[in-house]
């Protein structure tokens, strides 16, 4: 059975998948990142890895797979194939797009083949892609993700594929301003929606609200179904963040759904139906978007690296 490799580096951990071309999950695997070790240990476990899920192909079906994609955090270069800068891996322009083709170069009979095709992603865009083809937003011309993790960004999604943006920057409504003032932000700027409304940021003001420095966000949204005051005045203050984010980006792209997903919206509906009524409040002449739960939860961005390694198939193909 034809099938590529998917692959999302995150900074702790990795999860990879054999994927076959209608986007069903053949083989499923997971690995640290082992970045206490050091930058060069992160992209020699990375290119193992990858090596490794090749092999296990070549077992289950008899032959090399076919591409492979890997979704990395950062900014990247897609274009070019090279990882830009990682604040969590440590590299700064990373030619990763290489190093892969060559190490998952198909050695069947001892002879090196020519490198394998591979596609180099954002991990958020490509968990956006995951979720506009197999996931909420499947059948939706026009979406919104928004991941609510450490940070916030996002992905927009355009018939079936994600606008990068000119600069490969598209979708980064983390740092939207919405409290102009408001806290510094690692960008450089102040009042980012990150700053108010990420499970970090929503960790950081329980924790001084609650006097618990071990007070999380999940523990926040507990408190808040169990009735503390101050649990619900924190939650109040990220929703409302995140409702003015939602609202400049509906004015901005008119999306006909915004899929919320990341560590956040793990809470369920104790934030999506106030977030939901905030949208609605906030909205004067916007046609009103569907709020919804992300439905992949931590694969996506795998699913979405393998789904662009698909595409550059298809791309060779035509070309």
């Amino acid at each position: 059975m034809k099938h590529v490799i998917a692959l999302d580096v995150g900074g702790t951990g990795m999860k990879a998948a054999l994927l076959a071309q209608d986007g069903s999950v053949l083989f499923e695997a997971r690995r640290p990142t082992g970045r206490e070790h050091g930058t060069d240990a992160v992209v020699a476990a990375i290119l193992d890895f990858a090596a490794d899920l090749a092999d296990e192909g070549r077992a289950r079906f008899g032959l090399a797979p076919s591409a492979a994609g890997v979704a990395v955090p950062g900014t990247i270069d897609e274009k070019n194939g090279i990882a830009v800068f990682s604040a969590n891996l440590g590299w700064r322009d990373l030619p990763l797009r290489k190093l892969l083709g060559e190490r998952l170069a198909d050695t069947a009979g001892g002879t090196r083949g020519p490198a394998m095709p591979v596609a180099l992603g954002h991990d958020v865009r490509s968990g956006g892609l995951a979720e506009g083809r197999l996931g909420a937003g499947h059948g939706v011309d026009r979406f919104l993700f928004i991941a609510l993790g450490t940070g916030i960004a996002g992905a927009i999604g355009i018939d079936g594929r994600i606008e990068a943006g000119a600069h490969g920057y598209g979708g980064e409504i983390g740092h939207v301003v919405v409290r102009p003032g408001g806290p510094q932000c690692g960008c450089g700027a102040r009042g980012c929606l990150e700053t108010l409304a990420s499970a970090s940021a929503v960790s950081r003001a329980w924790a001084e609200a609650s006097g618990d420095p071990d007070a999380d966000a999940a523990s926040c949204a507990a408190a808040v179904d169990a009735g503390d005051d101050r649990a619900s005045a924190v939650w109040k203050a990220a929703v409302d963040a995140l409702a003015d984010g939602i609202v400049l980006a509906q004015s901005l792209l008119d999306p006909s759904t915004v899929i919320v997903g990341g560590g956040l919206a793990e809470a369920g509906d104790t934030l999506f139906t106030p977030l939901r009524a905030a949208v609605t409040e906030r909205l004067t002449f916007q046609m009103p978007p569907k709020v919804v739960p992300a439905m992949l939860k931590d694969t996506a961005a795998s699913l979405g690296a393998g789904l662009l390694a698909w595409d550059l198939l298809s791309m060779e193909v035509t070309a």
